[in-house]
């Protein structure tokens, strides 16, 4: 979370675009051309992650409220403050009357992440309340085809929020900052002789939740050195089954840490499932723990490589100063 304050106090100390932006402007979200006539005043964002990138942008006073986030996480103290006096208008899922009522002049979701295929809030619903949508563009995946996510995907995402608040220079700072400690790691990684095979534990019992190649995960274990088991899954966030990840023999599980189930939960339950004893990670206890913030699209994602890296490279990689 040291990342995230350090972005939220570059935000404020980045130099302001002297010259206004020419609206209208605009801008490519998954398979649709998104308008702006000006920079949003009443802008609403979902989850956790999608907040916080607002938040490292400066925008805190262009958001008239944000969704998902206490239904499933626990707040950071420092986004906690940061938050303070800004109603979350939904636990979980915003309903189209919760836009309205707040006259929210952007909606920053996601498929998955906040939005579902045939759900009641999407870009087409809200389109006759005059309620544009950015959609992350991770997400996409669910609705158009998708190769593999990208860390691009995130600086796409940056760079377009710049563009649609006016405040490109701030997103552009932000972008070269991530980009260089995200090298420096992957210059050290790219050289290590082997790889090692990673499983990501998001959470369930009878099926794990995990990431396939079209999620972010998969851009982060491979820059910090790894290789994510269920790279062969086209998919972002899915279920797999049990056998599968036995028959792939993880040597590093990566347990996403977040809501009521707490990291140590989740490690004690797969310790104790007997099919998994011969996976080499259980037997020889090789966890790393990430925050939900770092493994899905977002500013802390250049910490997660670095710890990740430590993690599975510790001789090559050393400490790695953000």
């Amino acid at each position: 979370m040291k990342a995230l304050l350090v972005c939220l106090a570059l935000s404020t100390a980045l130099p302001q675009i002297v010259q206004a932006a020419s609206y209208p402007v605009t801008v490519r979200s998954c398979e649709r051309d998104v308008t702006f006539d000006r920079a949003p005043r009443r802008a609403v964002s979902h989850d956790i992650n999608l907040t916080g990138m607002l938040l490292a942008l400066g925008l805190r006073d262009h958001m008239v409220g944000y969704t998902g986030i206490s239904g499933w996480k626990t707040l950071d103290p420092s986004l906690r403050e940061a938050l303070k006096g800004l109603p979350e208008l939904a636990a979980r899922y915003a309903s189209v009357e919760n836009l309205v009522e707040v006259d929210a002049d952007l909606f920053f979701a996601g498929w998955n992440y906040g939005m579902r295929v045939g759900g009641p809030v999407t870009p087409q619903t809200l389109a006759p309340f005059g309620i544009p949508v950015y959609e992350l563009s991770e997400s996409c995946s669910w609705i158009m085809p998708q190769r593999t996510a990208s860390l691009e995907d995130l600086y796409r995402d940056l760079d377009n929020l710049g563009r649609i608040f006016d405040v490109r220079d701030r997103a552009t700072a932000l972008i070269g900052q991530l980009r260089e400690r995200i090298a420096r790691v992957a210059e050290r990684t790219a050289q290590a002789a082997q790889r090692p095979r990673v499983f990501l534990y998001d959470s369930g019992e009878d099926r794990p939740t995990t990431s396939g190649r079209l999620g972010m995960p998969q851009v982060l274990i491979g820059l910090a050195g790894g290789d994510n088991i269920m790279a062969d899954v086209a998919a972002s966030w899915t279920q797999v089954s049990w056998e599968s990840v036995v028959e792939r023999d993880p040597e590093v599980i990566v347990i996403v840490d977040y809501g009521p189930t707490r990291w140590q939960e989740k490690r004690d339950f797969l310790l104790r499932q007997p099919a998994l004893q011969s996976v080499e990670a259980i037997r020889e206890r090789r966890f790393v723990v990430l925050s939900y913030l770092q493994v899905t699209p977002s500013v802390e994602n250049a910490a997660a490589i670095e710890t990740l890296a430590k993690a599975l490279h510790p001789q090559r990689v050393g400490q790695v100063q953000p």
